[in-house]
């Protein structure tokens, strides 16, 4: 068998071809693994984040008992609008 030019440039370009086709699919692999993590991630901060606004709620129901007024309602009305939304999926305004 005889290898010449033509067959090594045949063979190059093959496995130039073959190179660029699995990056693009190890890029993807990637990809999809980084948004996996990140869709992850914003779910746990979503869930502390609704833990402490039940925590700010449970302060400013506290205060709003204690007697005060003024944001303290104001504050604790809008907190209990904006978690009765998220609630229902609703879009606040």
């Amino acid at each position: 068998m005889y290898i010449d030019i033509e067959t090594i440039n045949s063979l190059a370009k093959l496995i130039g071809s073959l190179a660029v086709i699995g990056g693009a699919l190890v890029a993807l692999y990637k990809f999809v693994e980084r948004d996996k993590r990140q869709s992850k991630l914003i779910k746990d901060i979503q869930t502390e984040q609704t833990l402490l606004c039940y925590g700010i709620k449970a302060c400013l129901q506290g205060l709003a008992e204690q007697g005060c007024d003024g944001p303290v309602h104001d504050a604790l009305d809008k907190l209990d609008k904006h978690l009765n939304q998220k609630a229902h999926g609703e879009v606040p305004g």
